[in-house]
């Protein structure tokens, strides 16, 4: 791939790390969302992230990064099991409601428990449970190791994309 010192794009001068021109920055690298829960009591909490990455094949692991500031994680963190349910390309608006600090985040939200009480989103592209490893510093958020369990793929089922603080869908480049 033949590169090039001019980038027809670039429309400024490298900017100072801020947070703002950070989110900016993070925000031009595409992520999926994942839906991360547990039934607290009787009632399933949980809340949506694109700081998803997977980890390690074997042992199987992935990682997600949470906000310090969430007022949601410390009641999941003791779960048991954690659902995490990759979104799909259609459930936009329930993302959203799962990232809100408003109302009831599952009010109308079509979800299953498993019997380690695990929250999985219906109609996701893919199904995971976990176990928290470790957890480690990560300046203003919290890094979540987790022991994958489970897996469950829905062929066919696109993931929700987030780029640039809007949801999109994937094309097949050809």
């Amino acid at each position: 791939m033949a590169t090039s010192a001019h980038h027809p794009l670039r429309a400024s001068a490298p900017a100072e790390l801020d947070a703002a021109t950070l989110r900016r920055a993070f925000g031009a690298y595409p992520t999926g969302v994942v839906a991360m829960g547990a039934l607290r009591g009787n009632e399933p909490v949980g809340f949506a992230a694109s700081s998803f990455v997977s980890i390690s094949l074997q042992p199987p692991m992935a990682a997600v990064s949470v906000a310090r500031t969430s007022t949601t994680w410390p009641r999941l963190a003791g779960a048991p099991v954690l659902g995490l349910s990759v979104l799909s390309s259609g459930q936009g608006a329930l993302c959203r409601r799962l990232a809100s600090r408003e109302g009831n985040r599952f009010d109308g939200v079509a979800w299953k428990t498993t019997p380690e009480g695990a929250v999985l989103i219906e109609d996701a592209a893919l199904w995971l449970t976990a176990r928290v490893s470790a957890t480690y510093d990560g300046g203003d958020h919290e890094i979540v190791l987790m022991e994958l369990l489970t897996a469950e793929l829905f062929s066919g089922v696109e993931p929700l994309v987030f780029h640039t603080s809007q949801f999109r869908e994937l094309t097949p480049h050809g």
